[in-house]
């Protein structure tokens, strides 16, 4: 891993949205983006002070969705922090791989509601269709940069990106790339996607206090957080990156993609899905549960999904779990859905270089639930100093689908 980007929505940058992080900082509020009276959910946690002109022309910017917009942003910073000098690399070499559950939902949603409310005439604008499908992530940043190597987009719900993370590794292992850009973005604060959702009863409806409303592992926890943000992170083949002098911010040891097999939208209860694709991540990156000193979990503060994913964990570590580091950074950021996985394991990168365990915030004493272990280590409130030599991100979709991504330090 030699570059990474993104903007979320607790900074538009990564130092920023590491700075948050170690501070314990909040990036939920109420809803801006659309007029949420009406719903059940008023609050999320949305990207502050965005614009894209300051990236790309205003004209080019109005071909792009917000979530390709957002991706754009996470791979300049990325293709920038990696020091990549296209003028000496061979462009058929380099591919991009990303995610993203929905796409164009912002675009899709807007243009339904024009013709609705027209008087028929099928008045769509140019670009509904190019804006709308989501393969244009992928497709914007080969566009912007000239990457002429393998490309498509990775749609898996809430693991879209770290199913893309795990094919990138795969391209680079079998010889096909040099060079990957990978991560997602999501960015479906939309009418139709907070109302979705809320149908679904799966976001938290705290309207009262939006900052303290994602709480993962705390008994009052009801439902996730709408977010979102985009991750990006630039994956080369070791020997390249070594003989252009780049530097490595860590290694990508393994990852591991499966499915539950057990419901739409419900985690396996026992945790035997997620429980299995961490150890298949163990074995991919030939370490063993002992190596790992932090879990970036899943952690959405939702009744059933936290308490999967802990069993999960003991499943995999038996007594070995209480000497963990655990902790869900989507306390601060919300869930950005695809774009989920990138950030996670940006967060993770920077946890294993600075030898800081981000917190998981909202905790409050006596506000525990008889079905969760709080011998567990989880990171409740304040960020913890701990050097670690691997970590564990893992990132669980609608659908069963299971993503889990290793990142181990590189010693200098």
């Amino acid at each position: 891993m030699t570059g990474i980007g993104a903007i979320t929505p607790i900074g538009n940058s990564v130092p920023e949205m590491w700075q948050a992080m170690k501070e314990g900082k909040s990036g939920v509020g109420p809803i801006t983006l659309f007029d949420a009276a009406n719903f059940k959910t008023q609050f999320a946690a949305e990207v502050k002070d965005f614009d894209i002109t300051t990236i790309m022309d205003r004209k080019e910017a109005r071909k792009l969705d917000r979530y390709a917009q957002l991706a754009i942003a996470a791979a300049k910073e990325a293709m920038e922090h990696s020091r990549l000098n296209m003028q000496e690399e061979d462009a058929d070499r380099i591919g991009v791989i990303w995610g993203t559950g929905m796409g164009g939902l912002t675009t899709l949603l807007g243009e339904h509601v024009d013709f609705v409310q027209g008087d028929g005439t099928p008045r769509f604008g140019p670009f509904y269709i190019p804006k709308s499908i989501p393969n244009m992530g992928s497709a914007h940043i080969s566009l912007l940069y000239g990457l002429k190597g393998l490309n498509y987009s990775v749609s898996a719900a809430c693991a879209s990106s770290g199913n893309a993370i795990a094919a990138a590794l795969d391209a680079i292992r079998l010889g096909r790339a040099d060079v990957m850009v990978t991560g997602g973005s999501e960015a479906c604060i939309t009418t139709g996607g907070v109302g979705g959702f809320n149908a679904m009863r799966a976001l938290s409806t705290r309207n009262d206090s939006p900052e303290t409303a994602c709480r993962p592992y705390s008994k009052s926890r009801d439902g996730f957080i709408i977010g979102e943000g985009a991750g990006c992170l630039i994956l080369e083949e070791y020997e390249h990156a070594v003989r252009r002098g780049a530097t490595i911010l860590a290694e990508l040891a393994g990852a591991a993609t499966n499915a539950d097999a057990y419901h739409m939208t419900a985690p396996e209860p026992t945790g035997q899905g997620a429980a299995r694709v961490m150890q298949l991540a163990l074995q991919d990156a030939g370490l063993r549960p002992e190596d790992i000193d932090y879990i970036n979990t899943h952690g959405t503060s939702t009744p059933l999904g936290d308490v999967a994913e802990l069993t999960a964990i003991k499943q995999v570590w038996g007594e070995d779990a209480y000497r963990l580091s655990i902790s869900s950074t989507k306390s601060m950021t919300g869930h950005l859905l695809g774009g989920t996985g990138a950030v996670e394991a940006i967060a993770s990168i920077m946890a294993l270089r600075d030898g800081v365990v981000p917190p998981t915030i909202n905790h409050e004493e006596g506000d525990e639930d008889e079905n969760i272990d709080y011998k567990l280590n989880l990171t409740f409130n304040q960020a913890q100093k701990r050097e670690m030599r691997a970590a564990m991100s893992n990132n669980f979709g609608f659908g069963g689908h299971n993503a889990c991504l290793i990142v181990k330090k590189v010693e200098k």
